[in-house]
């Protein structure tokens, strides 16, 4: 069973081939480009050094967010194009699910944050590789009063873990802590993981053009639109 897996819904874009639950191949980076910049030549390198063709691979999955609204967009526009040449399935996996995949083993709560803007982080915990929480966007504040529910350590991982690490441990009564700067970053070998995980738990794969993004709050561009379209309603009231 070959797994195709790409990533770029937040700060890093990833690509990783996995073959029969052995990683074969992985690309990162962590780069001021575009992911549209960064993806697709890295996926076309990894596949060409793993002396791979499209329709070698079984699964294409990918990260469909939480994250970069255009990062998100990008990912699985990418995935659904090489799924659908090599008509073959695929599946979806949380950003925050993949964040904390690396930590799995960690002995307490795995707390994957990613940066949000707006003063908000999109954030989900773990257990073991088991999810406690939902994916969810919040306030540092709000996150702070939900993680005082465990009272096991707290280890902060994902590209939001810098802005996290500086509000909550003064905030919480249990030891709180960022994982090391090389294993804090999503890895799309872990997205190719979760994938297989999905498939030995009986989960089945969608057909390209059932993959869709997953957003948690609605874009900037349509937040600014409702708000002018609100201040346009206010202002025909008055008259």
């Amino acid at each position: 069973m070959t797994i195709f897996a790409l990533d770029c819904a937040g700060a890093t874009a990833g690509a990783a081939l996995l073959g029969d639950g052995v990683l074969l191949g992985e690309s990162f980076t962590h780069v001021p480009l575009t992911h549209s910049q960064t993806l697709l030549s890295m996926a076309q390198e990894l596949l060409e050094n793993c002396r791979i063709q499209p329709n070698d691979i079984d699964i294409f999955a990918v990260t469909n967010g939480p994250g970069s609204f255009t990062g998100v967009r990008i990912g699985v526009a990418a995935i659904k194009g090489m799924a659908d040449a090599a008509a073959k399935p695929c599946f979806a996996v949380s950003a925050l699910e993949a964040a904390a995949y690396a930590h799995r083993h960690f002995d307490g709560v795995v707390c994957a944050v990613m940066d949000a803007r707006r003063d908000q982080v999109y954030t989900a915990c773990f257990q073991k590789g088991e999810r406690l929480t939902e994916d969810k966007a919040m306030s540092l504040a709000d996150l702070a009063e939900s993680l005082k529910a465990f009272s096991l350590p707290v280890l902060l991982t994902g590209d939001g873990t810098q802005k996290a690490v500086e509000y909550l441990p003064s905030r919480l009564e249990q030891p709180c802590f960022a994982a090391d700067e090389p294993l804090r970053f999503l890895r799309a070998s872990s997205v190719a993981c979760l994938a297989a995980k999905k498939l030995e738990a009986g989960e089945s794969p969608v057909p390209a053009g059932s993959l869709l993004p997953m957003y948690l709050r609605l874009p900037q561009a349509e937040r600014e639109l409702n708000n002018k379209q609100k201040e346009l309603q206010k202002k025909e009231q008055i008259k």
